[in-house]
């Protein structure tokens, strides 16, 4: 099936942008707003979303299948992990799920229709509402699709217009959300755009900047700084730089019948988009005095791994990245074949999935794809003494300890500057009312009018 050409996006590799059609866009992009978005309900725009997510959750939808069918070639991932993070994601969108995000983010759930009062605002006799930038355009990384649709699904929530810049060559998923929104509710869909072109074009990224009231990013730190630099005064930036996650057991959840759990949850945090996000654990720390020591743990994980490559293959890679995991695993091999401080496990004949154990607790960024470090530490405290190299860097920790262990362990991580403690198994399906970064997903697009009604 070919695709209408509903966005920029749509059009032939040989089409050719200029700013002006940038430019001509966003003003469409306003003016469509304005009829058929600004003025809709909370409650009709919930609706929509709940029930678009809920077609993309059918196995027979024509552009859930379309992503899985041409999602391997455009994206890298296989069919598999495709499939479970777009469900992951999907299953987040639910009038409950959005009824708790709008409440914990601007206090009221009607606080985008009209000025309301939470109960701490009545006794102040105040009331206020909270407005969106008429146009957001969203800058993306383009390695994974969730927060890229996670994005659009905010915008619409607060009735922005919306501009999706994709890198070159990523724009398959947004495309084919963007035009399911379309297919629902084209005056909707209307008030979406996609494009894609390779980054630092500054004529083309001068004449979206010019127009958006605020702006969207997420890169490395130099890219930030420089879309930053390039801003004219009146837009706001919200930017997502480099993040890394880990993960930790705790001695009390590693029991004989409960380690291979925590493997399995381990590894399915590790196959999970391929561990390209920023909330892809890159370390397993093992707490030493439990069932199970961390060099055996590193094993069964290997094992979990290796289950899980047979129902999620991780999919092909690119040469570069396949020589790089190659030219580290020959690194270890060498170490293990020298010191009992050091073991790894691998899949045999690929580079599917590799597993280092390593008696030096010190952080170690992984190669990614699902090359994972284990490492055995005293206690929490020793294992964040280790990772102080990415202090203030640490999106997400996933965590394996007994219940009456966790509320001290997530208090621990908090003060050292965590922004998401989660159960382990989960670091890639945050909520969606999660704080990214630890700011409000939703409350940082807003501005705020207060009512003092005296």
């Amino acid at each position: 099936m070919n695709l209408p050409n509903y966005f920029l996006a749509d059009l032939p590799p040989e089409a050719t942008l200029s700013a002006a059609m940038i430019g001509e866009a966003c003003q469409t992009l306003k003016r469509n707003r304005e009829r058929y978005l600004a003025h809709r309900s909370t409650h009709s725009l919930v609706k929509t979303m709940s029930d678009v997510a809920q077609s993309w959750l059918e196995p027979d939808y024509l552009f859930r299948k379309l992503a899985l069918e041409r999602g391997p070639a455009a994206t890298g991932f296989s069919s598999a992990t495709l499939a479970r993070g777009l469900d992951s994601f999907f299953k987040q969108l639910t009038h409950e799920h959005f009824h708790v995000l709008l409440e914990q983010d601007l206090g009221h759930g009607h606080r985008l229709d009209e000025m309301v009062a939470a109960e701490a605002e009545r006794k102040s006799g105040r009331a206020a509402i909270a407005t969106a930038p008429e146009l957001l355009a969203h800058i993306t990384a383009g390695n994974l699709p969730n927060p890229t649709l996670a994005a659009m699904v905010l915008g619409v929530l607060v009735r922005s217009a919306q501009f999706v810049k994709c890198a070159s060559g990523t724009s398959l998923l947004p495309r084919l959300f963007a035009h399911s929104l379309y297919q629902l509710e084209p005056k909707l869909g209307a008030c979406l755009e996609v494009a894609e072109w390779r980054g630092g074009d500054a004529d083309l990224e001068k004449a979206l900047f010019e127009e958006a009231d605020c702006v969207t990013a997420t890169g490395n730190d130099e890219t930030l700084a420089a879309i930053r630099h390039r801003l004219p005064a009146k837009a706001r930036f919200l930017g997502y730089g480099h993040r890394v996650s880990f993960a930790y057991a705790a001695s009390g959840a590693l029991t004989a019948l409960n380690a291979r759990k925590v493997a399995a949850q381990a590894a399915a945090d590790v196959a999970a988009w391929n561990q390209q996000g920023c909330l892809s654990p890159h370390v397993v720390y093992v707490e030493h005095g439990g069932g199970m020591p961390p060099e055996q743990f590193a094993e069964l994980l290997a094992e979990e791994l290796e289950r899980r490559e047979e129902s999620e293959p991780r999919g092909e890679l690119p040469v570069q990245a396949t020589a790089a995991i190659a030219s580290r695993r020959s690194f270890y091999e060498v170490r293990a074949a020298h010191s009992p401080d050091t073991r790894h496990w691998c899949s045999q004949n690929s580079t599917a999935w590799t597993v280092v154990y390593e008696a030096d607790p010190l952080f170690q960024l992984s190669c990614l794809n699902r090359f994972i470090y284990v490492k055995g530490v005293k206690n929490l405290t020793e294992a964040l003494q280790n990772a102080e190299s990415v202090r203030g860097q640490v999106s997400a920790v996933g965590l394996a300890a007994p219940e009456d262990k966790t509320p001290a362990l997530a208090t621990e991580l908090a003060h050292w500057g965590v922004a998401r403690v989660c159960r382990l198994g989960q670091m890639q399906e945050p909520p969606l009312a999660w704080r990214h970064d630890g700011r409000p997903a939703l409350g940082d697009l807003v501005r705020w009018t207060d009512w003092e009604q005296g």
